[in-house]
């Protein structure tokens, strides 16, 4: 039977399971445009996902914090009406390594930025459930729970509340929030590099992971 060297995994969710960015930017071309400000391009794509909506249309739009909250509220109801699962697709090899590691016994959960409510639609959308111990995310203002550093302690948190063994727990993420937020928290990283990133954003991880069987291989022995 596979084993793992952790107790537990935590997951970052946009990029890492899942590629939601070809709904992402149609919403943000329709909010930016709203608002007045240029629509990104693909390529920019980089700058949006990963961070708090809040805080991007800030840095990215050039927004105050009212500005930012009214465009976050816009582009939520945009999300709402289209369905948080309209053009998410899983990335190839990460549900199964998900599944396997359910069957290794170990325990995983969501430490994502994303709006709680959001994780759990594309957790149940995609049938990975039944893997989770626990699904952790954003508040919906992204204010109260937003940093990745507060959202992985919170899924911690949850994880050793229904029994789980946090004492060796690892956090699989794409951007360089994921490693920041790891790092302090004393949680190592694999920085998996198919999402959206720029490469030396994973400098500080603790490891790095091309492919899915690259990733399966640090996950599972």
């Amino acid at each position: 039977m596979a084993e793992s060297p952790y107790s537990c995994v935590l997951w970052d969710v946009d990029g890492t399971i899942a590629d939601a960015s070809v709904g992402i930017l149609r919403r943000l071309n329709v909010a930016l445009t709203h608002f007045g400000r240029p629509a990104p391009t693909r390529e920019e794509l980089i700058h949006w996902i990963g961070p708090p909506m809040f805080q991007s249309f800030q840095e990215q739009a050039g927004m105050t914090p009212e500005q930012s909250s009214e465009a976050v509220a816009f582009y939520r109801t945009l999300g709402k009406a289209d369905g948080y699962t309209t053009d998410v697709a899983t990335y190839p090899g990460v549900p199964e390594i998900i599944r396997d590691l359910h069957a290794a016994g170990v325990p995983q959960a969501t430490a994502s930025s994303k709006p709680e409510n959001q994780v759990d639609a594309i957790i149940d959308h995609f049938g990975l459930r039944p893997y989770f111990l626990a699904t952790v995310g954003a508040t919906p203002d992204e204010a109260t729970l937003a940093s990745k550093a507060d959202i992985v302690v919170e899924a911690l948190r949850r994880l050793e509340e229904r029994g789980a063994d946090t004492s060796r727990p690892v956090l699989v993420g794409d951007r360089h929030h994921d490693v920041e937020g790891g790092n302090v928290n004393g949680v190592p990283v694999i920085f998996v590099e198919w999402g959206f990133s720029d490469a030396h954003e994973g400098d500080e991880a603790a490891f790095r992971a091309a492919s899915a069987d690259q990733l399966r291989a640090l996950l599972l022995s």
